[in-house]
């Protein structure tokens, strides 16, 4: 009689101990500090990180400029440099733009704005390349204008816009004006991917025209 009892007494204690477990809350996780912290400075990023164009690139017509200043958002925004190379920012008015690098132009605007603001700090950023182009015709994949980008050589010219089968790779030119004459220059792409005539891969210039018969 006392062992049932006994046994009776030990489910009812095991059946309480799992109702309370199953009625207990699940407990919150803990909040991932570091991915808050990442979620932070992303929305404060540097738009230097979307910069199309290296810090020693000369900024001319059409180029898209995103200039920011800190702490004034009415001052911060995204332009075209005019056909005239000048920009027009508020208090400014028209800012010479073309000619000068991003951080020469940061210097100038944040002397200019010396008058108005205490402390400016201002940011120059090139977000698009448009004034200064080549061009690609014949037997590529994307012919026709395309951004030349610092330090633009033909083989990245040519990757970039990618080779049809049916191209005559040995007979490439680069069409080039220079002092009012027309140069025609060879580029073997056959030999230039194995390395070879490395001379041929030549550093493109605005105006440019690469042609792939």
């Amino acid at each position: 009689m006392k062992l049932t009892w006994h046994v009776a007494l030990t489910a009812l204690i095991l059946i309480g101990s799992i109702a309370l477990a199953q009625d207990a809350p699940a407990a919150s996780p803990a909040p991932d500090k570091a991915a808050a912290g990442k979620s932070a400075s992303d929305n404060t990023a540097s738009p230097a990180s979307n910069s199309a164009a290296g810090p020693e690139y000369v900024i001319g017509p059409d180029d898209v400029l995103h200039v920011a200043v800190w702490k004034e958002a009415d001052l911060t925004a995204t332009l075209p440099v005019r056909p005239d190379g000048k920009i027009s920012l508020p208090l400014l008015n028209d800012v010479q733009a073309a000619g000068l690098t991003p951080e020469q132009l940061s210097q100038a605007l944040t002397e200019k704005l010396k008058k108005y603001i205490s402390d400016p700090r201002v940011t120059v950023v090139v977000t698009s390349i448009n004034s200064k182009r080549i061009y690609l015709t014949g037997e590529v994949m994307h012919s026709g204008a395309t951004p030349m980008l610092p330090n633009m050589t033909v083989l990245q010219a040519l990757s970039s816009a990618g080779i049809s089968q049916f191209a005559n790779t040995k007979r490439i030119y680069v069409l080039r004006t220079e002092n009012g004459k027309q140069e025609k220059l060879p580029v073997n792409y056959q030999k230039l991917v194995k390395g070879e005539q490395i001379e041929q891969n030549y550093l493109l210039q605005p105006g440019d025209t690469i042609v792939v018969p």
